[in-house]
């Protein structure tokens, strides 16, 4: 039966910056360490580390929230889709970042709910500290 994961984490940059960084291909390369493809328009395709995640842009509401249809490579051909729910919810200087993903593959939820804490909030935590301390962009 498919699985639903709830995560959030707190990242010291702004809603509007996470958001803008999440959607901007270079931006969200440079701290996931893979080829990524993602566009804002409604009904894009959007691939992350080079293809092994992909989907369409389902929706977004500028600086404030992300959904996207996403599956990974470890989806089987028959499983469904999940849906993904980006919300960015401004904490003073820092942003909050609550995460729903709905109908992750249950063969696929231990990767899943590992891999955003390992390829995404932690890398993302480490690549802002170092653009802050004023190191090179990947």
């Amino acid at each position: 039966m498919p699985k639903l994961i709830r995560q959030s984490v707190t990242l010291p940059a702004s809603a509007a910056q996470l958001y803008a960084m999440y959607l901007d291909p270079k931006a969200h390369a440079a701290f996931t360490g893979g080829k990524v493809k993602v566009s804002a328009r409604r009904g894009s395709k959007f691939s992350a580390f080079d293809g092994a995640l992909s989907g369409s842009m389902l929706h977004t509401v500028p600086g404030r929230l992300i959904v996207q249809s996403w599956r990974s490579t470890a989806f089987r051909v028959g499983d469904v889709d999940s849906t993904l729910i980006i919300l960015f919810t401004p904490k003073g200087k820092a942003c909050r970042i609550d995460l729903t993903h709905v109908n992750v593959a249950d063969h696929d939820e231990k990767g899943v709910t590992e891999g955003w804490k390992k390829y995404y909030w932690g890398p993302w935590r480490a690549y802002l500290a170092q653009t802050a301390k004023g190191g090179k962009r990947k």
